[in-house]
């Protein structure tokens, strides 16, 4: 199957042409909703893409004027207006922008800036706490801190803002007038480290604009949308689908947080959502809870059944037969992406059957993210697509069901580890990048994953498992908050292991469905269930032990579970 282009897009160098592309093109549209708290009175500011222009080249000014052309600037909070005026700024100026993960431990991320190299930081008022001790401590090379909000001793975003309109209203245009470098390192981001030290990636604006590109090639972005960033964007799955949103026209809304999920995406009629599995997960569970609580589960499901015997007939009945679902859903969501993990195949397959388009998308943040992606014309349930049109992708040292890794080049690869050669060596090689995911490519061509190499468990006899796709099915059971698969050196011969699992438990299902129960009668419910699972696997792959706790698993902040960390304390007993 050849790739095929859907839509038409623009190829830019770099993402200061892709921000004045806009500007001119979509000038007085919105591109950001800001919501203003004030007591119990709630207020909106819409920016156009011409303010949005504007608020960059007067905030760059100043920071020139500051001396800071040529630095490097990092930058801590959450997704919000000011993040994305300080990060354009950056890019606009060939300033080097350093997104840093707000969650960060101050130990953590005072590493961060140290390594970095960092010159300044901007930062949001919420972690000043941070910021002060690692001021106080004077270990980084930090000249300046800028705060989003007026605070006492520190400088004030909104005024060096204004003072840089001032500075243009002058005749001062060097920072508007910066020729970009498109392809030099100007993004420097820190991998979620689930390793034990995370890497520093150096990113050029190249590589991002070409990742957009590709993206606007293929997916269904209208400029009518509207999108809620809710991934963070100190993540490059949220700094690049910043980009895409801008590049398209379409208006941007900030969150209120996790719980207000539901809530926000009616508030601001949210048609667009970018998200983790997890998150995505968590949506259609909602959906499935309030259809169970009505009683009408058996009546959904039939109607899914007859909805798509007649779409094959090409009528689409969707939009009416679940109005109640999707209007409980702010009634506009119509495209879903979700990304950065295997998402279960029922729940893609499930927003589909309702009228929603769900694709994934597979990629890291040495790729700029997106490697593969699935779109309106080409979904295969569990798979992760084809590759992006300006990157090819490779499966080699295949095993006998043609698995084997991933490897990968185009434009979005990363320029290196920063400061870390050797570690840069050991992933590109004559060109590719090894991804160190491993799959297998369908008869039509579409990509599945069935894991990362370094999770695989060898049997003795030389068979592999893989913990996602069993994890994947016990993470279904009402009863199971997380698990993770892994394997557990065998009593009886030191050279194999067995396969076991560690369940999380859901707390409110547990209250709600099986109120008297304690967690031994809860291990036994569970363990029924996974000898059901094992039936549907040969038997080298049958689960032979289970562990259940209520503790959640050891995360990094965008909530990936820390393989080796969390199996290195199940086996320490610990």
């Amino acid at each position: 199957m050849e790739r095929e282009r859907y839509f038409e897009a623009t190829e830019f160098k770099n993402i200061k042409e892709i921000i004045y592309d806009s500007a001119k093109r979509f000038g007085k549209r919105d591109a950001f909703t800001i919501k203003h708290k004030d007591d119990k009175e709630i207020t909106y500011e819409n920016i156009t893409y011409e303010k949005l222009l504007k608020d960059i080249n007067s905030f760059g000014t100043k920071l020139y004027d500051l001396g800071l052309k040529n630095k490097r600037i990092a930058i801590v909070g959450r997704n919000r207006y000011e993040w994305v005026v300080a990060h354009l700024a950056n890019m606009l100026g060939n300033i080097v922008s350093v997104p840093l993960d707000k969650e960060l431990q101050v130990d953590e991320l005072e590493n961060c800036l140290i390594r970095s190299k960092a010159d300044v930081v901007v930062f949001d008022e919420k972690y000043i706490e941070n910021i002060e001790e690692i001021k106080k401590r004077g270990n980084s090379n930090l000249q300046e801190y800028i705060c989003m909000t007026k605070q006492d001793g520190y400088k004030d975003f909104l005024e060096l803002k204004e003072s840089g309109e001032k500075l243009i209203e002058k005749g001062q245009t060097d920072y508007i007038d910066a020729e970009i470098d498109s392809y030099k390192m100007s993004i420097l981001l820190f991998t979620s480290g689930t390793t034990s030290k995370s890497k520093a990636v150096m990113l050029s604006q190249n590589n991002i604009s070409s990742n957009v590109y590709a993206m606007l090639l293929v997916e269904n972005f209208l400029p009518t949308d509207v999108n809620l960033a809710f991934l963070p964007y100190h993540h490059i799955f949220g700094s690049t689908a910043m980009i895409v949103m801008l590049a398209t026209g379409m208006k941007t809304a900030f969150p209120d947080g996790l719980r207000y999920v539901a809530q926000n995406l009616k508030e601001y009629k949210v048609s667009v959502f970018v998200g983790v599995p997890l998150l995505v997960e968590a949506i259609y569970k909602n959906i499935e809870k309030e259809v169970e609580k009505q009683g009408k589960t058996k009546l959904i499901n039939t109607a899914k059944k007859v909805s798509n015997v007649l779409l094959k007939c090409h009528i689409d009945i969707r939009k009416k037969l679940f109005k109640q679902i999707l209007d409980a859903l702010g009634g506009h969501l119509r495209f879903v992406i979700s990304g950065g993990a295997p998402l279960d195949k029922r729940v893609a397959q499930g927003f589909n059957d309702l009228g929603i388009d769900l694709v994934q998308g597979y990629g890291l943040t040495e790729t700029a993210p997106v490697i593969a992606a699935e779109n309106y014309k080409k979904r295969r349930s569990g798979s992760i697509g084809f590759p992006m049109d300006n990157v090819e992708v490779e499966i080699v040292n295949k095993d006998e069901n043609g698995i084997g890794e991933l490897r990968v080049k185009g434009p979005n690869v990363m320029l290196g580890y920063y400061e870390n050669e050797e570690a840069t060596k050991e992933v590109i090689k004559e060109g590719w990048f090894y991804t160190g995911d491993l799959g297998y490519q369908d008869k039509d061509g579409f990509i599945f994953l069935t894991g990362r190499k370094k999770d695989m468990i060898v049997l003795k006899n030389g068979k592999k498992v893989f913990p996602d796709e069993l994890e994947v099915l016990i993470n279904r059971m009402d009863l199971v908050e997380e698990s993770i698969v892994y394997g557990m050196p065998d009593e009886k011969d030191k050279n194999d292991v067995k396969l076991s699992v560690k369940v999380v438990y859901n707390k409110e299902v547990a209250n709600e469905k099986y109120p008297n129960a304690t967690e031994d009668d809860l291990k036994k419910i569970i363990w029924e269930k996974i000898k059901e699972i094992n039936k549907t696997f040969p038997p080298y792959k049958y689960i032979k032990n289970l562990m259940l706790t209520g503790e959640e698993l050891i995360k990094t902040t965008t909530k990936k579970v820390k393989r080796q960390e969390e199996i290195k304390k199940i086996l320490g007993g610990n």
